[in-house]
């Protein structure tokens, strides 16, 4: 078979198998190279393959394998709030981090994927915020359990094959990894709470925030969050908890007096988002700042995530600058 060939036969693939290397590895930019490195592998050991599973479970298998050997060889990613208490408003935030050590935000595009019968979490569930960040959390053979059997709905025999392990023991890796996950996520998914909102609600959010935004209206934007609400914008470390702290960092640094911001609606890990721009005197243009994510509580806004990484833009087909 060539390599033309090949592609073809794993393209229906793709897309699930860059989100599983995510969940996995917590970055997309991760995903792209884990993803890279196993289609490779997989070309390389196509002679050798038999048949004896299917094509999609022997992919996984190579794909997770890549991914727990990833894992070895830097730490786990997570969010400023899993990183350390929260920041006192009045100090300067700290200076970001240099190693990468936070997790990224996923596009949402190829996202409306089938798992198994047995999956326990639909697709853009699967990717939500605090879902990916809780999983970052399990020792990686665990993580790689979890995501086999709940997300993808693999069966214990399947997983048992693509990890080398008896069916007994993925029982007991899934059971551990039920415990620390449970502890760990909201008592209800963003998903179920866009569903409740409807549409038209969401849209109303999403204007109110850019329009308060794009005027630095503080005022109104706190008016639109719970009251135990949690701004982080890694690669910051610095995060602030509570609707007066949130509030009087807002009026500090992002939207002091003479700021100027432009967003665009963007979609990423099934949740609100936007591209943030923020305006640069010296290009007279607006430059991609971070891809800022909401997180709801009903219709109040109970965490705001600004990823901080231009490099990111690219991923959620936004343009490097706004005129």
């Amino acid at each position: 078979m060539d390599q033309d060939a090949f592609a073809e036969l794993v393209e229906p693939h793709r897309a699930a198998l860059h989100a599983h290397c995510y969940r996995m590895l917590g970055s997309v930019q991760d995903a792209e190279d884990a993803l890279q490195e196993a289609l490779l592998s997989a070309w390389r050991a196509l002679p050798g393959f038999e048949g004896r599973s299917s094509l999609k479970t022997w992919l996984y298998k190579i794909a997770t394998n890549v991914c727990l050997k990833a894992i070895e060889r830097r730490p786990k990613r997570v969010l400023p709030v899993d990183y350390g208490p929260p920041a006192d408003p009045d100090q300067p935030p700290a200076p970001p981090l240099e190693e990468s050590v936070w997790l990224e935000p996923y596009p949402d595009a190829g996202l409306e994927l089938t798992a198994g019968p047995d999956a326990r979490y639909e697709q853009r569930e699967s990717v939500e915020l605090a879902f990916v960040a809780a999983l970052q959390h399990l020792p990686a053979r665990q993580r790689a359990v979890l995501i086999l059997r709940d997300v993808l709905g693999f069966s214990a025999r399947e997983v048992g094959e693509t990890l080398e392990m008896r069916p007994a023991a993925v029982d007991s890796a899934l059971q551990r990894a039920h415990k620390t996950v449970d502890e760990r996520l909201p008592r209800q998914s963003q998903q179920t709470t866009l569903r409740a909102l409807g549409d038209t609600v969401l849209r109303q959010i999403a204007d109110r925030f850019i329009e308060a935004w794009e005027r630095a209206d503080v005022d109104s934007l706190v008016a639109m969050l719970a009251h135990d609400a949690a701004l982080a914008m890694p690669p910051w470390p610095s995060w602030y908890a509570g609707r007066q702290a949130v509030a009087a960092f807002l009026r500090a640094v992002p939207l002091a007096p003479g700021t100027r911001w432009r967003m665009l609606p963007a979609h990423a890990n099934g949740q609100l988002a936007f591209g943030h721009y923020a305006w640069s005197e010296p290009q007279q243009t607006f430059v991609a700042h971070g891809i800022c994510m909401l997180t709801l509580d009903g219709a109040d806004i109970a965490g705001i995530t600004n990823f901080g990484t231009p490099d990111l833009f690219r991923h959620f087909a936004l343009p490097s600058s706004l005129h």
